[in-house]
């Protein structure tokens, strides 16, 4: 990212020292801060900073020095950096000295020696906010490039202008005519000195004699913007530049009987060589087009804004980060990266059945009302799903397995709340099966040239699926794979169970498979908790074949929790087992 700099030339190495302090003081974190003692050696330096793709945001120099007049250099560095904001400072430039700044290097401000450090600070974060914003400004529509070309082909004008001008008063009045903004000149009293045409023809009248500057604003008409007040006192730029300070603003409107013209207006003092103040001068223009340009950029903004909302619906965003994309627009097809996630599949029991007895309609509302509650769960554990599979979901967790299992847990207390409003419509309750594993798969993009899609593949993927199905088959709501156990920081907040080992199809090795029982009804919990040591040692019994001592103990199992669907299981394939021999 290309760096910022300011650069401070002066002849004295004093003001120098107490600059480079100020500024990076209050600027030093965001940009460099670099000094020159005199015109040559900051041409030097400039040429350096550039070399080194530097932005040469601000320049404050001297008026007087031995080697290069300010005005002279900031018309050089205009030359060299046009974008970058000068500031003058002296207590002996002259009207001509101004001028030529204004006109050679489009001077930004003037600020008098000695300063305020207020001021100082105050000025340099504004011409940095304003270079920010010219810069953002850049790429405006059409209609602002045909103004900037506009005022670029004046702009070269009046340099052709002013270097025709004498020192004196009268030339210096042929370049404000020439300005294509509006120039407003006051004495040192407030009274109007001089308005150039633009500014006649914004105003809507010329010099206005007044006994007292504050009467300036409504003799002009002057408001503050979208308000009935005149503008306030403690803003005016004429008043604070009467007061010594440089000062600009872009709330102040113009009113000429029902219209209001926008302005943004710039106000400072000009000294004498003692140091007094003889003139303030205050340049302003309409802003309506660039307000329109503004509102335009705004509304574009909120539409792209709005068509990425609209896109996260069927692309989300954490798929996206995955990929390591900013938009979809980046997205190419094959695109692919391994990830280790975990996977969570559910899918409504029976839904074939129950949707035999539904309108195609009722059926569609129905899967709507039952995914926009599941949803929810999801995306509050950091989890984001990939797809709906008909009535089913499919979710992915890049986090810890952990959010993997309070998603599942939240889906199945949501589906509870879910199945009272249905009975209290009339409906039956519906019930779910969750399963989930966690490992290593590959996300990415398949399809063809007209039409893709984002999917993940991979063994992981065929085991949560696997593990889903199980769930039927055991009467659990809720069932993960031992690579998921393993996976979890915190175990021992869940109500867990070991309750077999199964073969992954298409693959040798078996993998255990645990219920998780939180978002059982407090009863069945309770029971399953009581019951949780002596089946787990029945299960063991089981596997390592001891079928007798493995029955009594499911048989015992039943007695006390007789809702226990895999311990019927277990005791079925123990009696099997036994007359198998």
């Amino acid at each position: 990212m290309t760096q910022t700099a300011i650069l401070c030339v002066d002849d004295e190495q004093t003001i120098l020292d107490s600059l480079k302090i100020e500024l990076e003081n209050a600027f030093g974190d965001d940009n460099l801060i670099e000094v020159a003692q005199g015109g040559e050696e900051a041409l030097e330096v400039i040429e350096e900073l550039i070399e080194d793709d530097y932005e040469i945001a601000i320049i404050i120099s001297d008026y007087i020095m031995p080697d290069m007049k300010g005005d002279e250099l900031l018309k050089r560095i205009h030359e060299l950096s046009p974008k970058t904001l000068k500031i003058m400072l002296t207590g002996q430039a002259d009207l001509t000295a101004v001028a030529n700044a204004i006109n050679y290097a489009k001077l930004y401000r003037y600020i008098a020696k000695p300063w305020h450090p207020e001021d100082l600070s105050l000025t340099v974060s504004e011409a940095l906010s304003s270079y920010q914003l010219d810069k953002q400004l850049a790429q405006k529509t059409i209609e602002l490039e045909t103004v900037n070309r506009a005022l670029e082909a004046a702009n070269q004008e009046q340099i052709k202008l002013i270097a025709q001008l004498q020192e004196n008063e009268d030339r210096l009045t042929q370049f404000l005519e020439a300005m294509p903004v509006g120039v407003f000149v006051t004495d040192s009293n407030g009274q109007p000195y001089y308005l150039n045409s633009r500014a006649q023809n914004l105003l809507g009248r010329g010099l206005v004699e007044v006994a007292d500057p504050h009467q300036l604003r409504e003799v002009y008409q002057l408001y503050l913007a979208r308000s009935d007040r005149l503008y306030p006192d403690d803003r005016d730029i004429i008043l604070r530049a009467l007061n010594g300070e440089s000062a600009t603003v872009d709330d102040l409107e113009i009113r000429k009987g029902d219209r209001a013209i926008p302005i943004e207006a710039w106000g400072t003092p000009i000294y004498d060589a003692q140091g007094n103040i003889t003139y303030t001068i205050a340049a302003f223009q309409d802003i309506t087009e660039r307000q329109k340009a503004e509102a335009e950029r705004l509304e574009f903004t909120d539409r792209l804004l709005q068509l990425n909302r609209a896109n996260e619906r069927f692309v989300p965003s954490q798929f996206l980060r995955l990929l390591d994309k900013q938009s979809i627009v980046e997205v190419q097809l094959g695109e692919s990266v391994e990830q280790t996630m975990s996977i969570l599949f559910a899918d409504i029991r029976s839904f074939t059945t129950l949707s035999e007895h539904l309108t195609l309609d009722e059926n569609f509302r129905f899967i709507n009302s039952f995914l926009s509650r599941m949803e929810p769960a999801i995306l509050n554990n950091q989890g984001f799903i990939d797809k709906y599979i008909g009535d089913g979901i499919m979710a992915l967790f890049g986090g810890d397995a952990d959010d993997a299992i309070r998603a599942g847990i939240a889906m199945l207390h949501n589906l509870a709340e879910y199945n009272i409003h249905r009975g209290r419509s009339g409906y039956k309750p519906i019930e779910i099966g969750i399963g989930i594993n966690t490992g290593n798969l590959m996300l990415g993009t398949v399809g063809g040239q007209f039409r893709m899609d984002g999917t993940v593949i991979g063994d992981a993927v065929n085991l949560a699926s696997r593990v889903e199905g199980l769930t039927k088959y055991y009467g659990a709501s809720l069932l993960i794979s031992d690579r998921t156990f393993f996976a979890l920081r915190t175990p021992e907040k869940y109500d867990l169970r070991a309750i077999d080992r199964v073969t992954v199809k298409g693959k040798s090795e078996k993998v255990s498979v645990f219920e998780v029982f939180s978002a059982d009804p407090e009863n069945v919990r309770s029971l399953k908790h009581q019951t949780k040591h002596l089946f787990e040692q029945a299960v063991v019994l089981y596997q390592t074949q001891y079928w007798q001592d493995a029955e009594g103990m499911f048989s015992q199992c039943l007695t006390q929790n007789p809702g226990d669907r895999v311990a019927k299981i277990y005791l079925e394939r123990c009696r099997q087992a036994r007359v198998n021999g």
